[in-house]
């Protein structure tokens, strides 16, 4: 049986993992500074996460949620102390996808209210108001079409205010840093604008969260590089370092039912293994303050290169734009000199996304490999 060909590969094959590097099934050493789309934080084969997906997998993989979980319940604390959202509650799912999915639900059930405001270059995943909330028409199918999304560009605080004083807008979702659209941000009044402007019309903010977040802006979330108070924020990516794992960060003043919302595979207890032990690697190896160190270097470094034109982003969430399509420059880097790196709808953007334990050294590597390419 053939596999559905959706996904345009490069020729590498890897096989195993150690920290920032990957190796093919040659023997070949890859950098990797992408990260499975920004999923690796602590690093490949992690002895922390090997350690905690193995024991917990010995004994107990999964079982559903009609039962105790104490491993959901310290996933939660942990969670809460970390990241300093205090008193959030914590639903678990299984992508970022899903998460924004039941951001939406959950905001429309809440509000009684139906129509969403997403912004230009948006992604938030592709299933079916996620993906109608992506500012992208080719991954949007009819049946997906019908959900009611208004599209603005960011910082048109004039259109936010507009929209949502119709009275029909259940939530606004935005990345603080996007992603797939190529690094762009709004600016700091316009974001606290939104959460006022929110908050003024009974409906929710929603941070996306699920690629900036864990720590990848220099802060544990994004949106905390700003005076804003999400009502939801939706996570996944770093938060299982590799293990499929997803949630929802909900605001106190949200009520909780019975049946509200459900899923079969969310929080199990592999999963959740999982994520304590990238929550607990994060603050044991210093990761955010790693984050921090090394995007000033990697941002000094990018400076001295006169074909960059633009560098996006905060962090190790980094976007390296040049005056041409980046597309054969990225395959020179993988093929001629091993090195992993992120594209992005904007065609003249190479993504940064490396595992938040890189080093100068690993920096270093890079900036030789792109001079020879270029």
């Amino acid at each position: 049986m053939p596999l559905f060909d959706v996904y345009p590969l490069y020729n590498v094959t890897p096989v195993k993992g150690n920290d920032v590097h990957v190796y093919d099934d040659k023997g070949t050493e890859y950098l990797d500074l992408y990260g499975g789309h920004a999923v690796i934080s602590i690093g490949h084969s992690h002895p922390n996460y090997v350690n905690a997906v193995s024991n917990q997998v010995a004994n107990l993989g999964f079982y559903s949620n009609a039962i105790q979980n104490p491993l959901q319940v310290e996933l939660a604390k942990r969670l809460e102390e970390i990241s300093d959202c205090k008193d959030y509650q914590l639903f678990l799912c299984n992508s970022g996808a899903e998460a924004n999915e039941n951001a939406l639900k959950l905001a429309s059930f809440k509000t009684n209210k139906a129509r969403v405001i997403a912004f230009n270059n948006s992604f938030h995943g592709r299933t079916s108001a996620a993906v109608a909330a992506t500012d992208n028409p080719s991954i949007i199918a009819p049946i997906n079409a019908q959900q009611q999304v208004t599209f603005l560009a960011l910082n048109d605080i004039e259109g936010v205010k507009r929209e949502l004083e119709k009275g029909d807008v259940c939530a606004v979702i935005v990345e603080f840093i996007q992603g797939v659209g190529g690094l762009d941000q709004g600016t700091a009044e316009f974001f606290e604008q939104v959460d006022t402007l929110c908050k003024a019309n009974n409906t929710f903010l929603i941070a996306d969260e699920v690629q900036s977040g864990y720590g990848r802006s220099g802060k544990f979330f994004a949106f905390q590089h700003y005076k804003v108070t999400p009502e939801i924020i939706s996570i996944a990516k770093g938060m299982g370092n590799g293990f499929p794992i997803g949630g929802v960060l909900i605001h106190p003043s949200i009520e909780a039912k019975y049946g509200l919302l459900g899923t079969t595979f969310g929080g199990n207890h592999l999963a959740c293994a999982a994520g304590l032990a990238v929550l607990n690697t994060l603050e044991t190896d210093n990761l955010i303050d790693n984050v921090n160190e090394i995007s000033d270097y990697f941002i000094s470094k990018a400076s001295t290169i006169p074909e960059i034109k633009n560098i996006k982003g905060k962090g190790l969430m980094l976007g390296l734009e040049f005056d041409f399509e980046v597309a054969e420059l990225r395959k020179k880097l993988i093929y001629e000199h091993h090195i992993f790196t992120g594209g992005a709808s904007n065609k003249k953007l190479i993504r940064i996304l490396p595992p938040l334990s890189i080093k100068k050294t690993h920096v270093d590597q890079f900036f030789e490999a792109l001079r020879q390419a270029l």
